[in-house]
């Protein structure tokens, strides 16, 4: 009962949230390594954009199948409103409130040669399908010596702080999934991002995890091409160029490191921004250029300290650039506790500590 009542609750939280968070807070930014949009386009927030990927993928794909729980009447963050009606019920539909039976399901629909597009419906509660995407569909492909795989199957998620989510609606799950091979792990920061990169992971031949940062669902809009298109996984975007340290991050806080970007800037600082869009595998070559050019590097995500993702880039980086390093890497991220309620200004790693960082590791 709780849980159905924060679902309830849960189609209103980014709405509210605009209160505290609005978009001029994050400033997208234009794709500056991608093409110009070609066609036709169309203003959209994010979440409107991931119902227009999903659209195409049923209509292009007479296999694929949307299910989760409540997808039917749109979900809680509404990005399957109207798919049920226009492909009927067959295609879209629920599921029992059950993480472990609706990954379950979802491998069984990917091996049997369908495409399984699975929603969970907060990435806080993934945790009982763990066993189900770590031990069944990421080996799949192994264990069977490639005879069969599941690579039909994408499992999309909301993640990420909205500001009074707390303990069990506010985390950052991709460290967990980061240390399994055979699976695809996938951040959007914006509109456009989520639809490419959605269509990648519905048509890639491997699992892939689809993280959508709730919070940006709805706070800004830009233009999306109309039409059928991807982006390409493990590519890495230099979403700004600079020349005296770089800044790597994905998801929400690629807008709070614009952001420092900007107040950088009129220090005389100039921040490579780099918007890493896939954590696994992650794009090692394009992060290892710019702090070749930069030599030093900031990794900043919402994710706690120990084990996150960060640590693993910093790792990768040292090793890789390590002559090239004027300062030691620094990661600014969430803090090894629980995710707090009220305390959630002091426990995100805000535009305030990572221009700190940003001073000391240009003094060091």
């Amino acid at each position: 009962m709780f849980r159905r009542t924060v679902a309830a609750l849960g189609a209103q939280w980014p709405r509210r949230m605009e209160t505290r968070r609005t978009a001029a807070h994050f400033t997208f930014t234009p794709n500056q390594t991608q093409p110009p949009v070609q066609g036709n386009s169309e203003k959209l927030n994010m979440y409107q954009s991931i119902t227009s990927a999903l659209d195409i993928a049923l209509s292009k794909d007479p296999t694929a199948v949307i299910f989760g729980e409540d997808v039917a009447f749109g979900g809680v963050f509404r990005c399957t409103v109207g798919l049920q009606e226009k492909y009927g019920s067959d295609r879209v539909f629920n599921t029992p409130l059950c993480e472990q039976g609706i990954a379950g399901f979802a491998i069984g629909v990917a091996v049997s040669g369908s495409t399984a597009i699975a929603e969970m419906q907060f990435a806080d509660y993934i945790f009982p399908a763990f066993d189900q995407i770590v031990n069944e569909a990421a080996k799949f492909r192994y264990r069977t010596g490639n005879q069969f795989d599941v690579g039909s199957l994408t499992i999309r998620t909301p993640c990420g702080a909205v500001g009074h989510g707390a303990l069990y609606h506010s985390q950052m799950t991709e460290g967990y999934f980061a240390h399994c091979p055979g699976l695809k792990l996938v951040i959007p920061r914006g509109p456009t991002q989520a639809k490419g990169l959605l269509l990648s992971c519905i048509r890639d031949p491997n699992p892939c995890i689809f993280f959508e940062p709730k919070i940006l669902y709805r706070l800004s809009q830009e233009e999306v091409p109309v039409d059928d298109f991807s982006i390409p996984l493990s590519q890495a975007e230099v979403v700004r160029p600079g020349k005296d340290i770089t800044i790597v991050s994905w998801g929400t806080q690629v807008h709070v490191a614009n952001e420092v970007c900007d107040l950088a800037e009129k220090e005389g600082i100039e921040c490579e921004l780099i918007d890493l869009q896939t954590i696994l595998p992650w794009d090692k070559k394009t992060v290892a250029e710019s702090v070749k050019r930069t030599g030093r590097l900031i990794v900043t995500h919402e994710a706690s300290l120990t084990a996150g993702f960060g640590a693993e880039i910093a790792a990768s980086i040292q090793e890789e650039c390590f002559l090239y390093l004027e300062s030691p890497v620094k990661r600014v991220t969430g803090y090894d506790t629980p995710f707090p309620h009220v305390f959630e200004p002091f426990y995100l790693p805000t535009k305030w500590k990572l221009l700190d960082a940003v001073r000391k590791s240009l003094k060091y």
